[in-house]
């Protein structure tokens, strides 16, 4: 009994040593939250956005069509309209998981530095970045829209500083850094 209580311990012994040498092969996700607070009634009616368009079910506070597009005319945009969190740092190999929580369609299209987006009303005093500039009849762009409730990955970012923005809502920006 003792000889084997002896073996079982070094088998134990020799599992935890081959866990801990062994590499981590699996892929680390971090979680990036596109958030908006549309309301319905406003962007959903015709001197809105259109029919069904907005889809918020969030209870609570939310901006109507007619605030947002002040408030970005006046240089100050919704700052409730955010990816969370600003700014995120991740190891190289890490998944990136975007998932739309608002009311609205976004995008999380990486630019090489921050600027508008393809929808004039909404670039403030800000020109559409090159990334952007041609909407969703440009694939890559199109390949980075994020609709409500859904969820999109980012995979292969090499090491250093990546920018990303929605080109619909362009203030929604984010810094994403890897090491």
């Amino acid at each position: 009994m003792k000889k084997q209580l002896v073996v079982v311990g070094l088998l134990l012994c020799g599992l935890v040593f081959v866990a801990a040498i062994a590499p981590d092969d699996s892929p680390r996700v971090a979680q990036v939250v596109a958030l908006d607070e549309c309301d319905p009634v406003t962007f959903n009616a015709p001197t809105g956005v259109g029919p069904d368009f907005c889809k918020n079910i969030a209870l609570g506070f939310s901006t109507t069509f007619q605030t947002l597009t002040s408030e970005v005319a006046e240089g100050n945009p919704d700052k409730n309209w955010d990816f969370e969190p600003d700014t995120l740092k991740v190891k190289e190999g890490t998944l990136i998981s975007v998932v739309d929580q608002g009311g609205e369609p976004h995008t999380f299209t990486e630019v090489k530095q921050f600027g508008g987006g393809f929808i004039p009303p909404l670039n403030g005093n800000q020109a559409p970045v090159p990334e952007c500039s041609a909407g969703f009849s440009d694939v890559a762009v199109a390949k980075t829209r994020i609709l409500q409730g859904s969820t999109s990955l980012v995979t292969g970012l090499s090491k250093g500083t990546h920018y990303f923005q929605c080109c619909i809502h362009p203030w929604m920006r984010m810094k994403v850094e890897v090491r």
